[in-house]
C-alpha cells in the first residue's frame, strides 16, 4: 500500500511539473512583437505611420514594438512628434538600426528602451541642415542640442554624447575631438551604452533581448494609407494649393469655362482631405478657406473695386491653408509649433506666389499659341484693305463728357453721344450712371474720371 502511495504521489508530482513547463511555455509563447518599419526620409508621412502602429500595437496587447530603422534623417519637428509619443509610450521599445540612424533617425533612435544595431551601421550627425545641406542658424541647433540631451538623459545615456551628435564644438575626452560631430560606429556604440547588441537580422534582436518565444505581427499599411501619406507631404501639399489659386485665377479671367473651377475644387479636395483624416484640419480652419472664398468672389462680382472684403478674403484663405497643415492645438512644445506654423505659411506663400505668376504666364502662352490662337485676334488689319488707326479719333474724345455705361472696376464701359467705348477709371471705381470726363488716351485705352455734378 505504501508503494503505491508514493508511486502515485510521484506520478501527481510530475504531473503539476509537467503541467507549470506547459503553462510556462506558453506564457513565453504569448509575447507579442509588434514591428514596423522607419526606412525613408523622416516627415508628416513617417509621423502618420508611427501613430498609425502605436495605435495598433495598443489594440493588440503587443509586448513589445521593434522599429526597423534605415533612415539619413529628416525634419526635425516629426522626428520630435515621433520622439514624444515613443518617450510617453508604456509599451517597451526596441529599435534595429539597419545601416544608419543619421540625423533626426538619431533622435528617434535615442528615445527607444533598447538599440541595436547591424555591423557597419551607424548613429549619429544629428546637426539641424537645410535643404541644400548647410547648417541653419544656431537657434535651431540649440533646440536639437536640449532634445538630444533631454532624450539621453531619459533614457539613462550619456547626455554630453548625445549632445556632441549635433554641436562640434563639444569635446569629449575618448570620445570626440572639437570641431566635428559625432558619429557613432556599432562598437563605439555598444563601448558608450548608445547600443545594447550587434545583430544581423530581427531574430537576433530578439535573442539579444533575452526573448525566446514571440510572435512577430508587421504594420501592414492599405493602399489609403500610401495615398495619405503621398498628398500630406509638404511638396505634394504645395503643387495643390497652386492648383487651387490657378484654378481660381483662370475661373476669374474666363468664367463659365469649366475645366479651371473643376480642378481647383479637385486639388482642394485632395488638399484638406487627408489633412481632415488625420486631425490636422479642423472644420473651422477648413471654413476659414470657404468663407475666404466667397468674399473674394463678393468683391469681384458684386462691389466694385477691390477692398476690405477682398483683403479678408485673402486673409483668410491663407489662414485657412496655413492652419490646416499643422495641429494648432497640439501645444507639447511651444517652439516646435511655432516652427510648424511658420513652415506651413512659407509654403502657403511661395505656392500662391508660383501659382499666380505661373498662371499669368500660361494664359499668356495660351492666347498666342497655334492651337489656341482662335482665343485672341491673330489677323493683320492692313490700311491697305481699307483699315485705318482709331488713335485720332480717340484722342480727340480728350474733354468729353459722357455717362458710365457699366460699373467701371476700373475697367467697364462708357457712352459719349450715341457710341459705346471701353474705359478705365483713372483712380477708385465709377458706378454706372455717373457723369465722366475722358481725360487721356494712352496705351489704346480711354482714361476717366468721375465728373462732379
Amino acid at each position: 500500500m505504501k508503494i503505491y502511495i508514493n508511486i502515485r504521489g510521484l506520478f501527481l508530482l510530475f504531473s503539476m511539473v509537467l503541467l507549470s513547463s506547459q503553462l510556462s511555455a506558453q506564457a513565453e509563447k504569448a509575447k507579442t512583437v509588434y514591428k514596423f518599419d522607419i526606412k525613408e526620409e523622416i516627415g508628416p508621412p513617417v509621423w502618420r505611420t508611427t501613430k498609425k502602429a502605436l495605435e495598433e500595437a495598443k489594440s493588440l496587447n503587443a509586448d513589445y514594438i521593434l522599429i526597423h530603422m534605415n533612415t539619413y534623417g529628416g525634419r526635425m519637428d516629426a522626428a520630435d512628434s515621433i520622439r514624444t509619443v515613443l518617450m510617453q509610450f508604456p509599451i517597451p521599445t526596441f529599435v534595429f538600426i539597419d545601416n544608419n540612424a543619421a540625423s533626426a533617425g538619431a533622435l528617434i533612435a535615442i528615445a527607444c528602451d533598447s538599440i541595436y544595431m547591424r555591423p557597419g551601421g551607424s548613429i549619429g550627425a544629428a546637426t539641424v541642415v537645410n535643404q541644400t545641406g548647410e547648417e541653419v542658424a544656431d537657434k535651431y541647433q540649440s533646440y536639437m542640442r536640449s532634445l538630444m540631451r533631454s532624450t539621453a538623459e531619459a533614457k539613462g545615456r550619456d547626455p554630453e554624447i548625445a549632445q556632441a551628435m549635433v554641436d562640434p564644438r563639444i569635446e569629449i575626452k575618448n570620445v570626440i575631438d572639437s570641431g566635428s560631430v559625432l558619429t557613432f560606429t556599432v562598437n563605439e556604440a555598444i563601448k558608450h551604452d548608445f547600443c545594447e547588441g550587434k545583430a544581423e537580422n530581427i531574430k537576433e534582436v530578439l535573442k539579444l533581448a533575452g526573448i525566446k518565444e514571440y510572435k512577430i505581427v508587421e504594420q501592414t499599411l492599405k493602399p489609403i494609407d500610401h495615398v495619405i501619406g503621398f498628398l500630406i507631404n509638404p511638396v505634394i501639399s504645395g503643387v495643390l494649393i497652386m492648383i487651387i489659386i490657378g484654378g481660381i485665377y483662370f475661373e476669374l479671367q474666363s468664367p463659365g469655362l469649366g475645366f479651371p473651377s473643376a480642378a481647383s475644387i479637385i486639388a482642394a479636395l485632395l488638399y484638406f482631405a487627408p489633412l481632415y483624416l488625420e486631425g490636422l484640419a479642423a472644420n473651422w480652419e477648413i471654413l476659414l478657406f470657404i468663407l475666404g472664398l466667397a468674399l473674394i468672389a463678393v468683391e469681384v462680382f458684386a462691389i466694385p473695386g477691390f477692398g476690405v472684403a477682398g483683403i479678408l478674403g485673402i486673409i483668410l484663405v491663407v489662414t485657412g491653408l496655413t492652419l490646416s497643415m499643422v495641429d494648432t492645438l497640439q501645444f507639447e512644445g511651444q517652439y516646435n509649433n511655432m516652427d510648424q506654423l511658420i513652415k506651413a505659411l512659407f509654403i502657403v506663400i511661395i505656392s500662391i506666389f508660383i501659382a499666380l505668376v505661373s498662371s499669368i504666364k500660361l494664359s499668356h502662352n495660351i492666347l498666342t499659341s497655334k492651337s489656341f490662337g482662335h482665343l485672341a485676334l491673330a489677323s493683320t488689319q492692313e490700311a491697305s484693305k481699307g483699315y485705318t488707326s482709331s488713335d485720332q479719333r480717340y484722342m480727340g474724345l480728350e474733354e468729353s463728357i459722357g455717362e458710365a455705361y457699366t460699373d467701371l472696376r476700373p475697367v467697364g464701359k462708357i457712352k459719349i453721344g450715341d457710341e459705346i467705348y471701353d474705359a478705365s477709371a483713372l483712380t477708385g471705381y465709377i458706378e454706372k450712371g455717373n457723369k465722366i470726363k475722358v481725360v487721356k488716351y494712352e496705351t489704346t485705352q480711354l482714361f476717366v474720371i468721375k465728373e462732379e455734378e
